[in-house]
């Protein structure tokens, strides 16, 4: 698969793909495996994934690394990483920001997208059957059931941090499921993705200003780079393992599965439903993370009164999700043929 990609246009084209994967995967709610399958790279993903096996490993070891390189689709797996990380280090923060000053459009934009790509995947898809009928009935069920779960305690038992990261990466394995709730309703979204990555953002800086004597004095910096450590190696895991898994149901059962992806996508609607109110974590009072801020586990959603300017704004920036999405389903289809 290496040759679909040889141009500089086509490369970055990637990159930024990998980019919306990871600053989707950052949000609750929205699915990185969506983008990647209305982007067309779904397939290419799981394959990839796929070929971290065995034989990749006696490649590695036995110093064929060019080899190895080929075998495991080297060349597509570093761009989509590539632009996963700067996601994850630039665009993460900016949707940070976004939610915090423009909550309502934020939301509104990616529930137009999700619209968008319901459309595009049901447009390419013509075999409507009892069985595909019933799959796509039980991926909405169970899309709707996981937005209505109570969430979870936090828990930074090294074990359960491993199992985070297998359970959490289903964002990026199965369009429709969103990794980041998946980790509100196990209660470590926080302790995950916003204090632990905060902890390696600190000794980022400290390395970078030779401060090296200084990185390990911190106790509770140490412990939540441990935790960032093992939630990253039960992540990659889960993504290795969960690709065979996957890929096997596809090649199986192919029409059911996509089928039942939509099905999941049109479930996870609710979860970005831009109109709704925050439900904080309390214990007598607010609780606070490490900056001040409360912790949001859930949301009441409500129907609004779109006579207001916000409101209609908002009805824009929905038509703009999906304006969004569907360009980029249509330049991918443009660009194979």
């Amino acid at each position: 698969m290496n040759d679909k990609y040889t141009t500089f246009s086509s490369q970055l084209l990637l990159i930024l793909k990998g980019l919306l994967m990871g600053g989707a995967n950052k949000v609750p709610g929205v699915s990185g495996g969506t983008v990647a399958f209305v982007a067309g790279f779904y397939e290419d993903f799981m394959y990839s994934l796929q070929k971290i096996n065995g034989k990749a490993l006696k490649l590695l070891l036995t110093g064929r690394f060019k080899s190895f390189y080929h075998y495991i689709n080297g060349k597509f797996l570093l761009l989509i990483v590539a632009g996963m990380l700067i996601s994850y280090f630039s665009v993460s923060k900016i949707l940070d920001y976004l939610l915090k000053t423009h909550e309502l459009f934020v939301w509104a934009t990616f529930f137009g997208m999700i619209l968008g790509s319901i459309y595009y995947i049901n447009r390419s898809f013509n075999d409507w059957s009892t069985k595909t009928i019933a799959s796509l009935i039980l991926g909405i069920i169970i899309g709707l059931s996981i937005s209505f779960l109570p969430p979870s305690q936090e828990n930074d038992n090294l074990i359960f941090v491993f199992f985070c990261g297998i359970i959490g990466v289903l964002g990026m394995t199965l369009p429709g499921v969103s990794g980041s709730f998946i980790l509100i309703l196990m209660g470590n979204y926080v302790l995950l993705l916003v204090d632990a990555v905060n902890a390696l953002y600190d000794t980022l800086g400290l390395v970078f200003t030779g401060n090296f004597a200084t990185i390990f004095i911190d106790t509770e910096r140490v412990r939540l780079l441990k935790v960032l450590a093992v939630f990253a190696l039960g992540s990659i895991t889960g993504m290795v393992s969960l690709s065979h898994l996957f890929t096997y149901i596809l090649k199986r059962w192919h029409q059911i599965t996509i089928a039942g992806i939509i099905g999941f996508i049109i479930g996870s609607l609710l979860m970005v439903w831009p109109w709704k109110t925050a439900i904080y974590k309390t214990v007598g009072t607010h609780l606070v993370d490490a900056k001040g801020n409360r912790i949001i586990i859930n949301y009441s959603h409500y129907i609004p009164d779109f006579s207001s300017t916000e409101n209609q704004l908002a009805i824009l920036f929905i038509l703009l999700g999906i304006s969004v999405l569907l360009l980029l389903s249509y330049y991918e289809e443009k660009r194979k043929v």
